[in-house]
């Protein structure tokens, strides 16, 4: 194709992007079901014909994506909507995460007659809420402030604890003599690297901005994108959790009084939608719908226990500290939605080539989707 044509099919995927988001406020449906179907829509199995099965590429432009639509969610929200439910935010992305990794991956091992390691991939994977699908529902929502914060706060620190279990359980299988003790090290290693490092840049860039005098307002932008990489970067070469780091981050560059606030928010809200877009695309672009059919069985059995059992339990055993009643611990427990984490985190053992990825992939698929 020339280059023309490359612009104009990317111009055309984000209008249709556009009006996906547009009918799913219509029709009371998530938008980012439609913008996966749309990526099915144009795949290999679709209308479209388009050949696409890179998981090393979808993991790189998943990265990014999650960069983006983190540091969005962070800034948009900053410390002060945060804070008073950071506690539970925190319980429910750490213990939270692993009870349900932990339930949902040895029921999926027992559904699919896989190893337990490689259950619990697949448990550790649908573990993670969607930063994307909550941001999306709940800003929109009637819900009380303090369950909503709860769940946005929960779903920006989730995804490192979900991407450290799979990346522990692949490494679990790939080498002699790693077990939990060195995933629990690793594991608090690099969000406690990843806490400090992301609260210190956000500290300094923060500080940076209020002294700056940038001669027009479209630099401020420019500024924050490179805030979120250097945040992300400097913590992954640190060996510390990037997107922690990058959550904090944006967290603490939007509180409080910044200049050209106003002209960032904006601009990385359309940033994440365009990221949420693309991402989406990608990952529709990469399953073959045909295999959904072979593996629905099983992938409804592991639906009904990570809607259940697993997410219901966690999110009860882990809000027990906080002061919620019944009906919001349960709302807490349901609110629990799935996005194109868990469908990023799928392509991590496809690259590493653990036995079974594929059926692996096409599973957590599934699970997302209902």
């Amino acid at each position: 194709m020339s280059d023309a044509e490359l612009i104009l099919i990317a111009g055309a995927l984000l209008a249709l992007g556009i009006g996906a988001a547009l009918l799913a406020e219509r029709v009371r449906v998530p938008g980012l079901v439609l913008f996966l179907g749309l990526g099915m829509l144009v795949g290999s199995e679709g209308i479209g014909g388009v050949e696409f099965d890179d998981a090393e590429l979808t993991r790189t432009l998943g990265t990014i994506g999650l960069v983006l639509i983190l540091f969005e969610g962070g800034l948009t929200a900053g410390w002060q909507e945060i804070r008073p439910a950071l506690a539970a935010a925190i319980s429910i992305a750490t213990v939270g995460t692993i009870v349900t990794a932990l339930v949902a991956g040895f029921a999926a091992a027992a559904i699919l007659d896989l190893g337990k390691l490689e259950g619990l991939i697949v448990g550790s994977a649908i573990a993670a809420t969607d930063a994307a699908a909550i941001f999306a529902v709940l800003r929109g929502s009637r819900l009380r402030r303090k369950i909503a914060r709860t769940l946005e706060g929960e779903s920006g620190m989730n995804d490192p604890v979900a991407l450290l279990l799979v990346t522990g359980f692949i490494s679990w299988i790939e080498e002699p003599g790693f077990g939990v003790p060195e995933m629990a090290l690793d594991l608090v290693g690099k969000l406690g690297i990843g806490a400090v490092l992301g609260v210190a840049i956000g500290y300094a860039a923060r500080a940076t901005f209020r002294r700056l005098d940038y001669p027009t307002q479209g630099l401020y932008p420019v500024a924050s994108i490179a805030t979120a990489a250097l945040a992300y970067g400097l913590t992954e070469v640190a060996q510390g959790s990037g997107f922690l780091a990058v959550y904090l981050t944006a967290l603490m560059l939007g509180t409080g009084a910044v200049p050209g606030k106003r002209t960032m928010v904006a601009f990385h809200q359309g940033l994440g939608w365009v990221a949420q877009i693309s991402l989406f695309f990608i990952l529709g672009l990469l399953v073959f719908p045909s295999r959904l059919i072979d593996v629905a069985p099983e992938g409804l059995l592991i639906s009904a226990v990570l809607m259940f059992v697993a997410r219901p339990l966690a999110a009860l055993v882990a809000s027990l500290p906080a002061r919620f009643s019944l009906r919001e611990r349960l709302m807490l427990g349901w609110a629990g939605l799935r996005g194109a984490v868990p469908i990023w985190l799928a392509t991590f053992p496809v690259i590493a080539g653990i036995a079974g990825s594929s059926e692996i992939f096409n599973i957590i698929f599934f699970v997302v989707v209902t």
